[in-house]
C-alpha cells in the first residue's frame, strides 16, 4: 500500500500549497491573533488619526457656523423664516471644503491600511516575527503605489458611471425627439443589467493589485496588470470568496453598531412642545450633551469594528494573492526556502 504523501510544510499561518477556502480564512484569523500587535497597532493609529482629523474639522465647522446655525434655527422655529441664500451658500461652501479634505485623508489612510495587511502577511506566511515599526515603515513606503492603484480603480468605476450617464442622456433625448410621453424603463433596466456586471468584473479583476503593489514593489499600472494576470481563470472563485468575506464583515459591523444606535437618545424627545414658545438655548442645552455622548460612543465602537473588519478583508485578499501565485507561479518553493533556518 502506497503511503500518503507528506503534508506540505507550514512554517507560518498557511500550508505552503494551493489554499482552500478553509486555509484562507484560517490563515486570516491566525494572522489576526498572532500579529495583532503590529497589525492592529498600525491600523489603529491610522484610523485614530483620521477620526481625530474628522472631529477637528467638525469642531472648526461648528465654531465657524454655530452662531449662524443657532440664529437660523431660532428664526425657523419662532417665525418660520427660511435661511437666506447667503447663509446657505456660506454653509455649503464650508461643508464642501470639509468634505473634500476628509475624503482625501480617508483615501490616504485606507491606502495605508491596505498596504499594512500585505506587509504583515509577508511575515505571517513564513512564520517570521515583525514589529510595529517595521510594518509602519514598509506600509508607508508603499502607500503612494497603493493610493495610485485606488485612484485607477476609482477611474475605472467613474468610466462606467460616465458611460451610463451618457447613455441615459441619449435615451432621454431620443424619447424627447420622438415625442414619447413615457420613458422606456425596460431599456434602463437592460442598461443596468450590462453595466453593473461590468463594474463588478472590473473590481474583482483588480482586487489583488494592492497586494501586488506592496509585495512586488510594483507601480500602480503594473500592479493592476499583475492582478488581472493572476485572476485569469479564477475570477468566479475570487468573486465568491471576496463576496462572502465582505458580507461577513458587513454583518459583523451591523450587529455591533445596531444595539448602540437603538439605545441612543431619540432626537424627537428634544422637540419643543407645540403649545409653548420654543427656547432654542434650552433645546441646545438639553440636546447637545446627550447626543454628543451617544455620538462619541457609536464613533468609538464603529472605529474598533471597522478596524477589525478592514484588516480581515485585506488579509483574505492578500492570502488570495498568495494562493494564486502558489498555483500559477510556484511561489510555495520560494516561500519554503525563505522560511528555512539560516
Amino acid at each position: 500500500m502506497t503511503p500518503p504523501p507528506p503534508p506540505p510544510p507550514k512554517p507560518g499561518v498557511i500550508p505552503l500549497a494551493p489554499l482552500g477556502i478553509n486555509h484562507i480564512y484560517g490563515g486570516a484569523f491566525a494572522t489576526l491573533r498572532r500579529y495583532a500587535g503590529p497589525l492592529f497597532g498600525v491600523t489603529a493609529v491610522a484610523y485614530a488619526a483620521l477620526i481625530a482629523l474628522g472631529i477637528g474639522l467638525l469642531a472648526l465647522v461648528y465654531a465657524f457656523l454655530g452662531d449662524d446655525l443657532r440664529r437660523s434655527l431660532s428664526d425657523l422655529l419662532e417665525s418660520g423664516d427660511a435661511p437666506s441664500w447667503a447663509e446657505v451658500r456660506t454653509g455649503l461652501g464650508t461643508l464642501a471644503v470639509t468634505w473634500g479634505v476628509t475624503m482625501l485623508a480617508s483615501l490616504i489612510v485606507n491606502s495605508f491600511v491596505m498596504a499594512a495587511s500585505p506587509t504583515v502577511v509577508e511575515h505571517a506566511v513564513v512564520g517570521r516575527r515583525t514589529t510595529f515599526g517595521a510594518v509602519w515603515r514598509k506600509a508607508w513606503r508603499r502607500t503612494p503605489a497603493v493610493l495610485g492603484v485606488t485612484f485607477l480603480m476609482y477611474l475605472m468605476m467613474l468610466a462606467v458611471i460616465v458611460v451610463f450617464a451618457l447613455l441615459m442622456v441619449g435615451m432621454v433625448l431620443s424619447v424627447a425627439s420622438l415625442g414619447e410621453s413615457t420613458f422606456p424603463v425596460g431599456l434602463l433596466f437592460l442598461l443596468l443589467l450590462v453595466l453593473v456586471p461590468l463594474a463588478v468584473w472590473l473590481m474583482v479583476l483588480v482586487s489583488l493589485a494592492p497586494a501586488a503593489a506592496v509585495l512586488e514593489s510594483a507601480g500602480p499600472l503594473r500592479a493592476i496588470r499583475r492582478s488581472a494576470h493572476l485572476i485569469r481563470g479564477a475570477w468566479w472563485r475570487t468573486f465568491g470568496i471576496l463576496l462572502l468575506t465582505m458580507a461577513m464583515a458587513a454583518i459583523a459591523m451591523y450587529a455591533m453598531q445596531l444595539p448602540l444606535m437603538l439605545a441612543g437618545p431619540d432626537p424627537v424627545a428634544y422637540q419643543p412642545d407645540a403649545s409653548t414658545q420654543p427656547d432654542v438655548s434650552e433645546i441646545y442645552a438639553r440636546m447637545v450633551p446627550d447626543l454628543g455622548i451617544a455620538f462619541v460612543v457609536v464613533l468609538l465602537v464603529s472605529w474598533v469594528v471597522q478596524l477589525v473588519a478592514a484588516a480581515f478583508v485585506q488579509l483574505v485578499t492578500t492570502l488570495l494573492y498568495v494562493d494564486r501565485r502558489i498555483r500559477t507561479e510556484g511561489l510555495a518553493d520560494a516561500l519554503a526556502e525563505s522560511a528555512a533556518p539560516r
